[in-house]
Formats: structure tokens, sequence, C-alpha cells
């Protein structure tokens, strides 16, 4: 991406953000879920987020959707298969600024070792001190992909017809990220 030799180094506070999903289930309702492990990095060149970099990685076994057998099973090598696959990630490879605060990040996601290229559509929500005097910063994103795309296909057919479990997966990102103290790139 940019030349990070003086970027502006930011940790993701991942206590104070999410990475939140929802599925079709049978055709009718959404499942949701989260991910509760993981982190990430941004860099912005010279503090210009529109040519940041960012890496997240997500702890696969983490995710929860509220019924522990789902979990399990989605632990399992019908979905995420985590014994092989322990982890998710996000490189961005570009940002677009698409006017005011909003932007479209372009970076490779993988999910079960297979990568593909997703655009985040993704706001600045603000930026602000903390009690602590840590300047925070806060964006929104979401993006939607297909399930098959990353080897996710595990389905059962219903007897009225349709399927189980929805191909495409909507997903919503609130981060909050804290600027590093001497944050300047090596």
């Amino acid at each position: 991406m940019s030349n990070i030799s003086n970027a502006v180094r930011y940790e993701i506070d991942s206590s104070h953000s999410g990475i939140h999903f929802s599925v079709r289930h049978l055709v009718i309702s959404k499942v949701r879920g989260q991910f509760a492990r993981w982190s990430g990095t941004v860099l912005a060149p010279d503090g210009d987020f529109s040519r940041a970099s960012v890496d997240v990685v997500i702890d696969a076994s983490s995710i929860q959707t509220g019924v522990a057998d789902r979990d399990t099973h989605l632990k399992s090598a019908d979905f995420f298969d985590v014994a092989t696959y322990p982890e998710l990630t996000f490189k961005a490879k570009s940002v677009e600024s698409l006017g005011g605060e909003r932007s479209r990040v372009l970076g490779d996601l993988t999910i079960r070792g297979i990568t593909r290229e997703v655009a985040l559509e993704v706001e600045e929500t603000g930026r602000a001190k903390d009690p602590w005097g840590n300047e925070r910063v806060g964006f929104t994103a979401k993006t939607k992909i297909e399930r098959k795309d990353f080897g996710l296909t595990w389905n059962q057919v219903l007897e009225a017809g349709g399927v189980m479990v929805g191909d495409r997966i909507d997903i919503e990102i609130e981060i909050e990220a804290v600027k590093q103290v001497g944050s300047k790139a090596a």
C-alpha cells in the first residue's frame, strides 16, 4: 500500500470494537453472531487514513452465536475447521475516498486458507481523547461475502424447498482504534 516509514500506528481496541455477522436460516430468518477474540493494526501514513493499511487477525474458535451446539458445529470441519485453520485474516490493499468521512477499503480476506478480495464500505465515526489522554478514532464498516467462495459449503436441503443456511453473509464491523505513543513506524 503506502510508504509506512512515517506511518502513525493505531491498535484496534477489540474490547470496544466488534466483528458481527448474520446469515439466513431456513430462508425465513437471520442468525447473528460475532467473533470474541481478534486483534488488528491500522497504519496511517502521516496520520492520513485515506492511505492507511489495515491488518486484522481473528481467532476462528472464538465464534459466538448464542447457541453452544451451533458454535461447536461452526468450529467443525463442516464450516471453519478451526483445528486446521485457526485464524481468519484481513489485509487491506487500497483505500478509495468516497467523499466526506466515507471510503471503500479493498483487501484480502482469508478463511479456511482461501483468500478472496472483498470491499468494505467504511465510515469514520469520530475522534476523541479518552480519560487517560490517548487519542482514539472510530470506524464502522460493512460488507457482504458469499460463504461458498471460502469453502464454507455445508448445507441441508429442506423438504419444503430451500436450504438450511443461506450463502450470503452480511458483515458489520465497529472499530475503536488507539493511537500508539511514539507510533511512527521504523
